[in-house]
């Protein structure tokens, strides 16, 4: 049987404007820039057999992509014809089955992983697909678990914290810290007093284990010209950690801080008879948290003897982000002990005391807005 003879490829400015920009890109594939390499060498004068052998391919893949220019266009023969590729071979239950495995723990399922990674997750499914009867998933890669999983809007791979309300009387709690700093606004806007012999609003929390590290070498200053930054050594040493007991007063913003060794029961009464000393006779009400300490059997023996003289208001459970110092304490860690080096616990006490000192001659008052308006005091 006869050939059929070719016709000759014409192509005009444009389309070959279009096939030559299409072999220098970077961003097209490497099949395209195939087929429009063929293109031009076929409208060159070329023969199949020649292309063949000058681009390494077979005499039929020359074939179809002349045969594609032929039908549609030199242009349009770039392009893959509708439907080409691969079926998609894995079943909607297969997917799904594969999701539910995203969404449990592979630790559950006999790993030492905590949290999936996609490659993990697909040798799960190769595995026991099968068995599961989800046949679909045997040949199942990475790429397609990414894939499917994105498609659910599922990252086993990722963790998201949350705070859980463990306390059943958040809410009550809540309200009852948000009234006293509304309290607070009362006194110090327009001298209103519900109790008539509060002398003390005070927000209190311990701040543990500041580390008391030293240099190595000397530190470097910055010098114009040469590095802007403090160098530093590498290497350090540690000397111990403080802890630091402190109350912000909400109606002047005065700070009393107390730097000790222990966060102990004992350490936390010595604090509050610091403050029965430091204020006149009356009620000092105190925000805190409910570390043991301040509800030990130590601390409510001290407290006996000192009737009416405190109140304790207790944040709820997981509610520490509602006590006023804590912003304060955030403060001090981004300002004053960032980058801190000391030769020994007895100069971070006395750097945190003169820290105290310097607030204190200017002091600011902390102030809470959330859900205050929301809030009467009658």
């Amino acid at each position: 049987m006869a050939r059929r003879k070719r016709a000759l490829l014409v192509l005009s400015e444009d389309d070959r404007r279009v096939l030559e920009a299409v072999t220098r890109a970077r961003v097209v594939s490497v099949a395209t820039q195939e087929r429009a390499r063929i293109l031009l060498a076929y409208a060159d004068g070329m023969g199949v057999a020649s292309i063949g052998r000058l681009l390494q391919m077979g005499h039929g893949k020359v074939m179809r992509c002349l045969d594609r220019a032929e039908a549609v266009g030199p242009v349009k023969a770039l392009t893959d014809l509708p439907g080409r590729g691969s079926k998609r071979t894995i079943t909607a239950e297969a997917r799904t089955w594969l999701v539910s495995l995203a969404c449990q723990k592979p630790k559950d399922l006999g790993y030492s992983y905590e949290l999936w990674t996609r490659d993990l997750l697909a040798r799960h499914a190769r595995a026991h697909c099968v068995a599961a009867g989800h046949p679909s998933l045997q040949h199942v890669v990475k790429a397609s678990v990414s894939r499917i999983l994105r498609a659910n809007d599922v990252r086993p791979e990722r963790i998201e914290y949350y705070l859980e309300k463990r306390d059943p009387e958040f809410e009550t709690k809540m309200t009852t810290v948000l009234h006293v700093y509304k309290q607070v606004e009362l006194v110090r806007d327009e001298g209103r007093d519900a109790d008539g012999d509060l002398v003390a609003v005070l927000s209190y929390d311990e701040k543990p284990g500041i580390q008391a590290i030293g240099i190595t070498a000397p530190d470097l200053p910055p010098v114009p010209g040469k590095h802007a930054a403090t160098g530093r050594d590498h290497e350090y040493v540690r000397h111990g950690t403080v802890t630091l007991m402190a109350a912000i007063d909400l109606l002047d913003g005065q700070v009393l801080g107390s730097v000790v060794d222990r966060h102990t029961s004992a350490a936390f009464i010595d604090f509050l008879r610091t403050l029965d000393e430091h204020y006149e006779a009356g009620l000092i009400r105190v925000v805190l948290d409910n570390h043991s300490i301040h509800l030990s059997k130590e601390t409510c023996t001290y407290l006996a003897t000192r009737p009416g003289r405190f109140d304790f208001v207790f944040t709820p459970k997981h509610g520490s982000w509602l006590n006023l110092i804590e912003s304060f304490f955030g403060k001090m860690a981004r300002t004053m002990l960032r980058g801190i080096r000391v030769a020994s616990k007895e100069e971070l006490k006395r750097r945190i005391e003169l820290f105290f000192e310097e607030l204190n001659s200017d002091p600011v008052i902390f102030r809470w807005r959330y859900k205050l308006d929301e809030l009467s005091v009658a």
